[in-house]
């Protein structure tokens, strides 16, 4: 009996050790290819957002089919992160030359269900794997003083940092879309703050609220 707790208090310090690891390595991995989230978790995430949950999914198809045709052609060559939201594209990072900075910006528009794009991406050489980590708590840090802020919602803005630059993504009206411009530009190590938002009237913020709270 006393073995049997000892493996079973074994095997549950290993899955929480998992977890931890997994949670740590997430911040670089971001920086190399997207990462969807599953499960409860992704469900939770869909239902909160105003994006329309076909809107959704297809933000997460977009992502992965530019990721990956971008690093079949270019491989190491770039480091660019691809963000979709509502279908709008946002490409951030290095690029070795403006050339190439065009050809990725094509590239991007020419994939499936995109509405449009916003090419961010500057040409430098690839950054660092400290100044990519730095970003991602960056970006940590933003979305935790959301919460605390209670004046926008962290699940109606994406957060997108790239050397220092917070570009902020969503559906928001514009009342909303000043205050997490306002939070974001007070965080700790932002440079500069880009909105790329789509703004909508507080009737249709509300709409889409209100869709949200009868789907729990």
């Amino acid at each position: 009996m006393k073995t049997t707790s000892r493996a079973r208090a074994a095997s549950g310090a290993r899955r929480y050790l998992l977890a931890g690891l997994i949670a740590a390595a997430l911040p670089a991995l971001q920086g190399c290819f997207p990462v969807v989230a599953t499960g409860v978790g992704a469900g939770a995430a869909m239902i909160a957002d105003r994006r329309t949950s076909g809107a959704y999914v297809e933000d997460e198809g977009i992502e992965w089919k530019i990721a990956n045709r971008l690093r079949e052609r270019f491989g190491d060559a770039i480091h660019v992160n691809v963000t979709s939201y509502n279908r709008n594209v946002l490409l951030t990072g290095e690029v070795p030359t403006d050339t190439i900075r065009s050809e990725i910006e094509r590239s991007a528009a020419a994939a499936d269900h995109v509405r449009g794009i916003v090419n961010e991406t500057v040409v430098a050489g690839n950054s660092s794997l400290s100044a990519r980590a730095n970003d991602s708590l960056i970006t940590s840090n933003v979305k935790a003083r959301f919460v605390d802020s209670q004046r926008v919602s962290a699940h109606h803005v994406k957060v997108v940092t790239e050397a220092n630059v917070v570009f902020l993504m969503g559906l928001v009206t514009r009342e909303e879309a000043d205050a997490a411009t306002e939070v974001a530009r007070t965080s700790q190590g932002v440079k500069r703050v880009v909105r790329v938002f789509e703004y909508i009237n507080q009737a249709e913020a509300d709409r889409l609220d209100f869709k949200n709270r009868r789907s729990n």
